[in-house]
């Protein structure tokens, strides 16, 4: 995933808000442009009678520039970002599609846009430094970030990946290097008894509750075998037999899943019943 937040595309959604001259004023683009550190870089002068660039144009110019600056990219993108958000951009039902294509294209770079417009970087997640609080949070991310079927299908497979390292290594089990995903499948299952295996086939439902723990294993292998084909970093299209509302709800059920294993994991360690 890209660190940098504004790409063609990303410059593109961004300046589709100031079509037709709507959204923010070009002093209010000015600003935007300036606390970026890029006013150097904007040709724009307001002359009496003279036609200058319109807005949306002269958006998607310095977003070209942004996009070779990464250092001052997410300043823009954050810049502009809050001059729409005090416009009330995020607030009208009429740029529903303008916010569908900027979160998707937000996402297909790494970055989750808020639905008040904020923007929260997605990707990789590491555990050392941001432990469980990580997880909670991509986790929330990735629930708001399904604009973008091939993108999300990239940042669950992260997503449940993570969660199975944090399974085991949590209950005490050293992480072996470099697993394989289905021995990662394998150990955490085993540490939160998920195993088929450990399902007493004189409880009641015990049938139901193996063919729960068939599904969410089927949705990890699938998530993955998806990722590897077709999801981030492995182009922008889905498979030709999955259609993308299908890829959709394979990402809403790898959320599901991961919330089902860490709220398995939250009572084991609490010492409640598994």
């Amino acid at each position: 995933m890209s660190s940098n937040p504004i790409n063609s595309e990303t410059g593109a959604a961004l300046a589709q808000f100031f079509f037709g001259g709507k959204g923010p004023s070009h002093a209010k683009i000015s600003g935007a442009i300036g606390s970026a550190g890029l006013g150097s870089f904007d040709d724009y002068k307001y002359e009496p009678g003279k036609q200058g660039p319109n807005k949306q144009q002269r958006v998607i110019e310095i977003c070209r520039v942004a996009e070779k600056r990464p250092d001052n990219a997410k300043k823009l993108a954050d810049a502009l970002l809050n001059a729409l958000r005090l416009d009330g951009a995020f607030r009208d039902d009429d740029n529903v599609n303008e916010i569908t294509n900027l979160r998707s294209a937000f996402a297909h770079v790494g970055w989750s846009l808020t639905e008040e417009g904020r923007l929260e970087r997605l990707g990789a997640i590491d555990l050392e430094t941001g432990g469980r609080a990580a997880l909670d949070e991509q986790l929330a991310r990735l629930r708001r970030n399904i604009d973008d079927p091939a993108a999300a299908l990239g940042f669950a497979k992260e997503l449940l990946e993570a969660v199975m390292k944090f399974v085991i290594e949590g209950s005490g089990m050293p992480l072996p290097k470099n697993p394989k995903w289905p021995m990662l499948i394998h150990l955490s299952f085993d540490r939160l008894n998920f195993e088929f295996k450990v399902v007493d086939d004189s409880v009641p439902g015990a049938t139901a509750v193996r063919a729960i723990y068939q599904s969410a294993k089927t949705v990890i292998e699938s998530v993955n075998e998806l990722r590897n084909d077709h999801g981030t970093g492995h182009g922008r299209t889905l498979p030709t037999a999955l259609r993308e509302e299908t890829a959709i709800y394979v990402v809403r059920e790898a959320v599901h899943v991961a919330e089902l294993m860490l709220s398995t994991y939250d009572r084991q360690m609490s010492g409640g019943r598994v």
